[in-house]
């Protein structure tokens, strides 16, 4: 039988709570409303393992939230420090960093396997290594690690039983899908940081270089690529959706509500053309609210519109076991 928590032990989760919540609020408004749409318990979990994603994210590229990147000289010091203290999270022990404790928290309270918390920190390696994907698995291999990863954290989370795999294929799907559509918005951004995650073989059909990626000449053939990538988010995205199956209605909820959100993204990316990346692509706040109510709808019906049988597309990258 568990012991009671003393009054300390609540005090301090709930700043930690406290401080997850404005992490989540300043770094991603798309994901803070969509986990609104959590019960209370898995709300407060989803914001300590995002508060801990977006500080290594922050600690990698030398950012505060996100915002410009501000190309950092010391990549492996600061990886060095990212393992260190999400091992001594993991270990149950303080670390004197909100996030990283959060973190420790919720792997504990839900039974997260490390694994994902370390296959995170290997994305974040590879861009330390300024890492550049040559053919389509390896982009797809570094989306799993950023991002694709934490959907299987996220899934677990919500109550995914750790040996679920194929619902937790499914989960990486979504992360995949967000991650390529991030990729295909900021193309520029990244450009103007010195990075490229378009994959070698890509740039080569078009004829195009990482030097002129952003010219007017290259725009045309850019195009095509950014379109590519939205395909791709949107057959991943397609993918996820059979999962939210083995979901509680309102985590089904917000993880449908969060899809249709991120995925407007990759869609306005496809729409634009070559007009993509003269400013960022952002999902109106009011179009956001209309993705929560078309989700709240979607719950209803989400076993026979995705059923949770259908095989996954075998053309769909799948996730290392």
């Amino acid at each position: 039988m568990e012991s009671p928590m003393t009054d300390a032990a609540i005090l301090d989760r709930t700043a930690l709570v406290a401080h997850a919540r404005d992490s989540i609020a300043r770094g991603s408004k798309s994901f803070a409303m969509a986990s609104k749409l959590f019960d209370a318990e898995t709300r407060e979990r989803a914001w300590l393992l995002y508060a801990w994603c977006r500080k290594c994210d922050d600690i990698a590229d030398g950012q505060d939230h996100g915002g410009a990147l501000s190309g950092v000289t010391d990549g492996p010091a600061r990886l060095a420090d990212m393992r260190a203290r999400t091992d001594a999270a993991l270990r149950g022990e303080a670390t004197g960093d909100p996030a990283f404790d959060g973190f420790g928290l919720v792997m504990r309270e839900c039974g997260i396997p490390a694994r994902y918390a370390h296959d995170l920190i290997d994305g974040f390696a590879l861009d330390a290594e300024d890492w550049r994907p040559v053919s389509e698995a390896d982009l797809l291999r570094y989306c799993y690690h950023v991002a694709g990863a934490v959907g299987c954290m996220m899934a677990v989370l919500m109550g995914v039983d750790p040996a679920d795999e194929a619902t937790l294929d499914r989960a990486c799907d979504l992360g995949l899908a967000f991650q390529l559509a991030n990729i295909a918005r900021d193309i520029g951004e990244d450009a103007a940081a010195g990075r490229c995650y378009l994959p070698a073989d890509w740039m080569a059909e078009m004829d195009l270089t990482p030097a002129a990626l952003m010219t007017r000449e290259a725009r045309p053939r850019l195009t095509l690529l950014g379109r590519r990538l939205a395909a791709m988010a949107a057959a991943y995205e397609e993918s996820a959706r059979h999962g939210t199956g083995a979901l509680p209605p309102r985590a089904a909820w917000a993880v449908l509500a969060a899809a249709g959100i991120y995925g407007d993204i990759a869609r306005e990316v496809a729409r634009r053309g070559g007009a993509a990346w003269d400013d960022r692509v952002v999902t109106p706040k009011r179009e956001k609210l209309g993705w929560v109510v078309k989700a709240g709808m979607q719950v209803i019906g989400r076993a026979r519109r995705w059923p949770s049988a259908t095989p996954r597309p075998a053309k769909l990258w799948t996730r290392p076991r």
